[in-house]
């Protein structure tokens, strides 16, 4: 049985299901453990982790924690309460008109960040002539069909990650500024912030960036200078603004002062720091690593709700849900009918009823002719139909990509 616990009841001999918090902010990048040691505690504790899952099947019980499927029931109700509706800005053109355009963008900004990171990595001085109108390519992108661009950021080769996880949070940064209604130059330097965030990831071996089991103390100090890293290599190249210097080093900051490199906490984190540190961990718990599985979307969305009173600006997060859905595009679902289906459009009644391209019948094991169902319809387009789960590719053998975004 799964048991949620506050971290100040964990005691050796329990098995750590799951901590509380994203990877990047505790040294144990393996997902489960049986705690046999002081240190590994209190390794947990100094890292501002406030909450655990533990294992009562395989270890230690605790008669006090709460169940965990009574505590994901009670989450996904407050996340449905919050953000059952939300506007939803009219699409300039279809998704399928706007995804080969997005994929050449895409292509375009992977290119640029992987060569000025390869330059940091060589310690070569790095251009950065090419970053605002890659950063223009993507807003234009965004603007007609944000839809696109955010179904192909799900994609990644996890040997690429470092490269493509910069590609993605910027799309978010800017799909996420557009949705708060920020002026076009704010946009556009979350949108640069996003790009080169990460840089001073290339000063950290490739060793441990990728290594796959609980880093050492000085392994994870290195990760956590990257920040810093940044902040100095962007510095000395000159001509950044504010904005992306500060998401540079302040992205893993966190609203309890736990986060790093400058332990800043509530409104000493500016808005854009506090913007980028929830778009880079949505993007790094759904994204496959050497380390652990990627969650759907979906799944991150319910996990971020719940850490959010520690980590993330709680009004901010909220918004960021509204601007990408419950079940953002390309997110993979099953309908109470047996159907899978690739979602391919917000509704603006309700985040809880996308339009679904189903594809695949769960009944019969077989793919099905691909129609679209429109949930918010349920007598006119959706057959009374309605989402029972997010689902994983793997698990029914299908390529929801093929479907996304047909004609």
């Amino acid at each position: 049985m799964l048991k949620k616990i506050p971290v100040d009841r964990l005691r050796l001999g329990m098995y750590v299901q799951e901590l509380c918090g994203d990877w990047m902010s505790h040294p144990f990048w393996r997902k489960s453990f049986l705690l046999r040691s002081e240190g590994d505690l209190a390794r947990i504790l100094d890292a501002g982790i406030h909450a655990v899952y533990i294992d009562t099947a395989k270890g230690l019980d605790d008669v006090e924690g709460r169940d965990a499927v009574e505590v994901r029931e009670e989450v996904e109700r407050d996340l449905v309460a919050a953000l059952a509706s939300a506007p939803v800005e009219p699409l300039k053109v279809s998704l399928a008109e706007e995804m080969e355009r997005a994929k050449k963008v895409h292509s375009q900004a992977d290119k640029v960040v992987r060569g000025m990171m390869q330059d940091v990595r060589l310690g070569k001085a790095i251009s950065l002539d090419d970053v605002e109108p890659v950063v223009e390519a993507i807003t234009g992108s965004v603007l007609r069909n944000s839809g696109a661009l955010i179904g192909l950021i799900g994609i990644k080769n996890k040997d690429d990650y470092t490269f493509l996880h910069s590609v993605s949070v910027c799309t978010l940064l800017v799909a996420f500024g557009r949705s708060l209604g920020l002026e076009a130059a704010m946009v556009r330097e979350l949108g640069v912030g996003g790009l080169v965030h990460d840089l001073g990831k290339m000063k950290v071996p490739d060793s441990v960036l990728n290594k796959p089991g609980r880093l050492t103390d000085e392994e994870f100090a290195l990760i956590r200078r990257h920040p810093g890293d940044g902040h100095a290599i962007l510095l000395e190249t000159g001509g950044v603004g504010p904005i992306p210097l500060d998401i540079t080093r302040h992205h893993h900051e966190r609203l309890d002062g736990k986060g790093y490199p400058d332990q800043l906490a509530g409104d000493a984190i500016s808005k854009a720091a506090r913007m980028a540190a929830i778009v880079d961990v949505y993007d790094a718990i759904t994204a496959d690593r050497c380390y652990h599985k990627g969650m759907p979307a979906t799944e991150a969305l319910r996990k971020m709700w719940e850490w959010s009173q520690f980590h993330f600006d709680h009004v901010l997060l909220q918004a960021f849900m509204r601007c990408v859905g419950i079940y953002p595009v390309g997110s993979l679902v099953r309908l109470e009918s047996g159907r899978l289906g690739v979602v391919v459009e917000q509704c603006d009644e309700s985040l809880l009823t996308p339009k679904v391209r189903v594809f695949f019948s769960t009944r019969s094991g077989a793919h099905i002719r691909p129609e679209i169902v429109d949930l918010s319809r349920p007598f006119g387009g959706g057959g009374a139909d309605k989402i029972v789960s997010t689902e994983t590719p793997e698990r029914w053998k299908v390529d929801p990509q093929r479907f996304l975004a047909m004609a």
